[in-house]
């Protein structure tokens, strides 16, 4: 335990790996970190073409790039033997996709890969990188939860039974793991303009009606996570286990 104040925020010295880390909230979260003191592991499909290893080294940090798309379960597999070989100490579990169709006429194609990349590789990941933690005493593991965690959602069926059992896989971890020294904890985005909300905020009728439901009165924006991963990545948060924490402007609390 550091104790209060600027230094138990200060990451100096650890290695956090970032699934997702190329773009939209995955770049806000690796970069964030890298602000605090960290070096950086991206892994991403579309690593290759973003510039997060250029802004995680204008934070002064070390930087290694992993391509993997986490649909495809053998490299899921692949990369999580290989990120736990490098033993870090922080994982977010970011990496996330969405597939938008009513439940009625939802491709199963669709349900299968939004489970597969938003649930299961996330447990295979978490499953092999928290080995080394575990024999160390001491890390900590970020889910990028939702609010569909808490919500239903409307044509995005897969994506709301994702987010909910992350909420779960969170609580389930953080009850083994945290008299070992681990903690497991969740970051649940609100309405974040990021990819994965274009749709909606293309649409006037749902991102007006979205936009009166939050108090904040704006649309968050993915540097809105990057404190919240920096808190629950350090020594602030050690005796923070199994929680979702809203990052939403207020939109479950209205």
């Amino acid at each position: 335990m550091s104790g209060g104040g600027p230094a138990a925020f200060d990451l100096s010295g650890l290695t956090a790996v970032v699934t997702g880390a190329s773009r939209g909230i995955g770049y806000a979260i690796a970069h964030a970190l890298a602000c605090a003191g960290a070096d950086v592991v991206g892994v991403s499909a579309n690593i290759d073409a973003s510039d997060i290893g250029d802004a995680v080294r204008s934070a002064g940090r070390e930087y290694v790039g992993i391509r993997a798309d986490l649909s495809e379960r053998t490299r899921t597999l692949e990369v999580a033997e290989q990120l736990a070989a490098l033993a870090p100490d922080i994982l977010v579990n970011n990496a996330g996709t969405i597939e938008r169709a009513p439940a009625v006429s939802h491709p199963i194609e669709s349900w299968d890969r939004v489970l597969e990349v938003n649930l299961s590789s996330q447990f295979m990941l978490t499953q092999r990188v928290a080995v080394p933690m575990l024999e160390r005493g001491r890390g900590k593991v970020i889910f990028t939860a939702s609010l569909l965690s808490f919500q239903g959602g409307i044509n995005v069926p897969g994506y709301t039974a994702a987010k909910s059992a992350v909420a779960g896989l969170t609580k389930a971890f953080a009850n083994e793991w945290a008299g070992s020294g681990v903690n497991v904890n969740a970051i649940a985005p609100g309405y974040i303009a990021t990819d994965n909300t274009q749709a909606l905020r293309a649409d006037p009728a749902r991102s007006a009606a979205i936009l009166d439901r939050i108090p904040a009165g704006r649309w968050g924006q993915p540097d809105d996570i990057g404190g919240a991963a920096v808190f629950l990545a350090s020594s602030a948060s050690d005796y923070v286990s199994g929680i979702v924490l809203p990052v939403d402007g207020g939109w479950l609390g209205r």
